[in-house]
């Protein structure tokens, strides 16, 4: 039996408050980073900004069910891949060569867009969209059927991973997380994933092996640049290279030690860091709130990560499951690598903290995959006396 009257269907205000905080967080650091003069530019308020934006996106993808986002899903990625192919071939007018990489769109009036962090979200759906596909016509489960999961996954993942791979490393290292993630989720066999994950932990081994005391090996055979490995090195041993490629590094180190327990202050910045206001904002929010701080800012990441997990746990439609993993997966890796980096305990790879940095492009693509579990939260149903949703 089941009640209507009883259907939950309504806005997450838990999530609704989290992101607020997270806004503010963001306001008050990226009002600090940009106090360093390097820039006349107002990144606070483009940041406002883009959180509008980003707010108009989540009212959008707010309103679309399950069966529209499924609809949706290959449209996205197709689009996705379109964009990651002409950012290749577009002229430098539009898409610049920064650093040896072309990762961006440039466009009047609006601003510069960097489509492989929306990609990160069409993958999340292209994927959950298989998982729940394949599971739905091979009830029975065999190896056989396990395997052919294990590859269409990572024909989805591995086909704007090649596009981007060469161009961004940390993008494509966030592709490859939220395929992990979501490989754990699918229910594919354990004989199957050991012997696959055992082979990737021993080419890492390998790779870094070759780093260490072959790198000439990764640059004649894999176009390895020399720009990639010293950010290897200058992680290994900043101090060393703490006037060149660890500059960056070895600031943080400093800001983050010099806040101490209780850090500086709001605005009491002493050490300078460039470009702060992006993948070193976490260095800011150290060097001014200290221990205590960053373990605040630390925290609601972890709040946010668990109400995903409530929302995919309490949900009892399967796509939406996956979407909430594929979605934790993506922003946990960004996390734990945006603040290892800083910190010194993972090397440099330019990813930024989720909803804290400034960039346009990483907010969108955080704000859609929340406007996803806001959809979730959003159409799902609880009824009295029934165990559908």
């Amino acid at each position: 039996m089941t009640s209507k009257n009883n259907t939950s269907s309504k806005l997450d205000y838990n999530l609704v408050f989290i992101l607020i905080l997270l806004f503010l967080a963001s306001c008050l650091a990226i009002y600090s980073a940009q106090a360093s003069g390097q820039y006349k530019e107002n990144f606070l308020i483009k940041q406002i900004v883009w959180y509008g934006v980003g707010a108009g996106i989540i009212a959008i993808v707010m309103t679309l069910d399950s069966d529209q986002l499924r609809k949706l899903t290959w449209y996205a990625y197709g689009f996705g891949i379109f964009l990651l192919c002409f950012l290749i071939v577009a002229p430098k007018s539009i898409a610049p060569v920064i650093n040896g990489a072309k990762n961006w769109f440039v466009l009047p009036g609006i601003g510069s867009l960097q489509p492989s962090e929306l990609v990160k979200i069409f993958i999340i759906l292209g994927l959950a969209r298989v998982i729940d596909q394949h599971h739905q016509k091979n009830v029975i489960k065999t190896m056989q059927s396990d395997f052919w999961l294990l590859i269409k996954m990572g024909i989805v993942t591995m086909v704007p991973l090649a596009l981007i791979i060469k161009q961004d490393l940390g993008t494509a290292l966030v592709f490859i997380a939220i395929l992990v993630g979501m490989i754990f989720i699918s229910g594919i066999s354990w004989k199957l994933l050991v012997p696959m994950f055992s082979a990737g932990i021993v080419l890492i081994g390998t790779v870094f092996y070759f780093v260490l005391w072959n790198p000439d090996f990764l640059a004649k055979y894999l176009g390895v640049g020399e720009y990639q490995l010293r950010r290897i090195y200058s992680w290994l041993d900043p101090y060393s290279y703490q006037g060149t490629d660890a500059y960056q590094l070895t600031k943080s180190l400093l800001a983050i030690g010099s806040g101490q327990t209780g850090g500086k202050g709001f605005g009491n910045r002493e050490v300078y860091l460039p470009e702060s206001q992006t993948d070193f904002i976490f260095s800011v929010v150290g060097e001014e709130y200290g221990f205590i701080g960053a373990s605040v800012l630390i925290s609601l990441f972890f709040l946010l990560i668990y109400h995903i997990t409530k929302v995919g746990m309490e949900t009892k439609n399967n796509f939406y499951t996956y979407i909430c993993v594929g979605v934790i997966s993506m922003i946990t890796f960004h996390v734990f690598q945006n603040i290892g980096m800083t910190i010194g305990v993972l090397p440099i790879t330019g990813i930024p903290l989720p909803f804290i940095s400034y960039g346009g492009s990483a907010l969108m693509g955080n704000m859609l995959g929340l406007g996803l579990i806001f959809s979730i939260r959003y159409h799902y149903k609880k009824y009295m006396f029934s165990t559908t949703a």
